[in-house]
């Protein structure tokens, strides 16, 4: 295998490893509930097993299967980096320091920053990692944990019609058998197929609204309420991390507070959070953040505010007031965060563009919404409204479209799009919804860079990607999505840390140990002996994105090395083949 200047491989005899070892109640290899972990240190020597399962006693390290040199560590807790050794043994990292064993393989990092593996906190990478379980913009960012089940809509439970529907998509049209209904199901069919990236899931309120209650507009009886308890605790048994909601889009959008409290009690002794897209993140801003920090409170659970924004110029102002209200929160005691990703546009479906009770019932109700002629003129002082507070049509970019009838509309602006085909742009929009049978994706340009770096620079701020995984080969290549896809990380480490947004120690926190405790794992988003070996080297004077909105499939620079459970996944930038993520399971999974 090729291998660059700074890669080189030891001997198989190396020196005794340093005396002295930390025996903290590790998790043992091959288990992925949340471990008691062990206390930073450096320079120590720690016993270690690659054992799955096997209840073997650990065993100290003689030789490390692989030792970093010469790094400059950030080990995730916020600390200024230190060029440090690292030394790697199975799936955990077993000394940090100046390491005088040889490793089986040894990598020299000088002038690299290696930092824990990035964690997205809000993801959308869910089912397309057994589409293409190589995660290609993933781990090319550094990756290598992926928090799912975001904004209310989770992979399960499903009914029989959604898991028939489920089933015949992913095989008609990637070649994927789904076999499973429930979040339980998905965790094991990781397990069976690994992706290159660990993963853990959140339960969502939408997917499990609309199994008990359906996609009307109404409220949740009290029987209905604790039917779906009753499903957040199953999901929660099956090792869910958490309880997402997503506000803006149905069916959720149809629960009032006391559905929401009522829920997320659920959560009650488990530490995870009640993560929240938030019923408004423009007009409405302040109203929509006092009622997702009641839910918090009245239910007695942590709160993570799901990709805070204040959308449009006109409520660019509120920024700075919405993270005192977040401060203030904080500090009366209620364990509360908030992500964001560092991009300016947002993505979602077009049909956002739309009133909420349009979209009840379901893609068929929504069209014959926007086919009746006495219905659709509020729909359209709605949708222009909507509109206006972006800017123009032209904020509106199509990401996705179905068919190959519309493809030209993929990547473009709605209003140059319009002006183009000599079309009104809200018809043209109907049209498109319609056509496609309401799977139209959208790219949204209404927030401000400002607002954008003060947000990433808090520190009750962590980063999220709220994107998917995409590859420029294959089935996942199609569509013209969101870059933060591919750009996320690197943007952060790159352009945000070199512009004086955030320190490059803060940077890695938000992306690394913060995300890591708001979902109870102490054993990873750390360097530190006893933890999990997931480990990402960069450059931090080259590091940087590439994927634009305009040429969205395009990988990262800057990133040579990723370490996934203690296997080298991406060497010199490219991947290696190894396959060592996990399905991560929270601790309320059955033993």
């Amino acid at each position: 295998m090729k291998r660059r200047a700074f890669i080189q491989t030891g001997s198989l005899i190396g020196a005794a490893g340093a005396a002295g070892a930390l025996g903290l109640g590790l998790t043992r290899g091959g288990d992925d509930r949340e471990g008691a972990g062990v206390g930073p240190g450096t320079g120590v020597a720690v016993p270690t097993s690659s054992d799955t399962g096997s209840g073997a006693e650990p065993r100290y390290a003689a030789e490390p299967d692989l030792v970093l040199r010469r790094a400059t560590v950030f080990d995730g807790t916020g600390a200024p980096g230190l060029e440090l050794d690292v030394a790697v043994t199975g799936d955990r990292i077993t000394e940090v320091g100046t390491i005088t064993a040889t490793g089986a393989e040894e990598i020299d990092l000088a002038g690299m920053a290696l930092t824990p593996g990035f964690i997205d906190i809000h993801s959308h990478a869910d089912l397309s990692l057994l589409v293409n379980p190589n995660a290609e913009s993933r781990i090319r960012q550094g990756v290598t944990l992926e928090i799912v089940g975001q904004d209310g809509n989770s992979v399960g439970p499903m009914s029989d019609a959604g898991f028939r529907a489920t089933r015949d998509r992913y095989r008609d049209t990637y070649g994927v058998d789904i076999d499973f209904r429930d979040l339980g199901g998905f965790l094991d069919q990781l397990d069976r197929t690994p992706a290159t990236v660990n993963l853990a899931t959140m339960i969502g309120h939408g997917t499990i609204r609309g199994l008990v209650v359906g996609g009307g507009d109404r409220p949740a009886t009290d029987d209905e309420i604790q039917r779906m308890r009753v499903l957040i605790r199953e999901a929660l048994d099956q090792g869910a991390v958490g309880f997402s909601s997503g506000l803006e889009y149905t069916p959720g959008s149809f629960a009032d507070v006391n559905e929401l409290v009522e829920l997320a009690k659920a959560l009650q002794g488990t530490g995870y959070p009640y993560a929240s897209h938030m019923r408004n993140e423009d007009d409405r801003l302040f109203a929509a953040v006092e009622e997702t920090l009641h839910v918090g409170r009245m239910a007695g659970v942590p709160v993570q505010v799901s990709h805070l924004k204040a959308q449009g110029e006109r409520n660019w102002w509120k920024a700075e007031a919405v993270l005192r209200s977040i401060e203030e929160a904080r500090s009366s005691g209620l364990d509360v965060h908030f992500d964001r990703y560092p991009y300016i546009a947002y993505a979602t479906g077009l049909s956002g563009l739309f009133p909420a009770w349009a979209r009840a019932g379901g893609t068929g109700a929504f069209i014959r919404h926007l086919r009746d002629p006495a219905e659709l003129p509020a729909i359209e002082r709605f949708t222009r409204a909507k509109v206006a507070l972006l800017g123009s049509w032209d904020a509106v970019q199509i990401s996705s479209i179905r068919t190959a009838g519309n493809a030209y509309a993929r990547g473009r602006r709605l209003g140059e799009l319009a002006q183009e085909r000599g079309e009104e742009p809200f018809a043209l929009t109907v049209r498109l919804i319609v056509e496609e049978g309401n799977s139209v994706g959208m790219i949204g340009f209404g927030m401000s860079e400002d607002n954008t770096a003060e947000f990433l620079g808090h520190p009750l701020g962590m980063v999220c990607s709220d994107g998917g995984s995409y590859a420029p080969y294959g089935a996942l290549s199609g569509g013209s999505p969101h870059p933060r896809g591919y750009g996320t990380f690197p943007r952060l480490m790159g352009h945000y840390v070199r512009s004086g947004a955030l320190s490059l120690e803060l940077a890695v926190h938000k992306a690394t140990a913060l995300p890591a405790r708001k979902i109870g794992l102490t054993d990873r988003g750390v360097i530190e002996p006893g933890a999990f070996a997931d480990l990402v080297a960069f450059n931090p004077t080259t590091v940087a994105d590439q994927a634009t909105f305009e040429d969205p499939h395009q990988y990262p620079v800057g990133i040579p090395l990723v370490i996934v459970n203690g296997q080298v996944t991406l060497r010199d930038g490219e991947q290696t083949g190894a396959r060592a993520g996990r399905a991560i399971r929270g601790r309320g999974a059955a033993a």
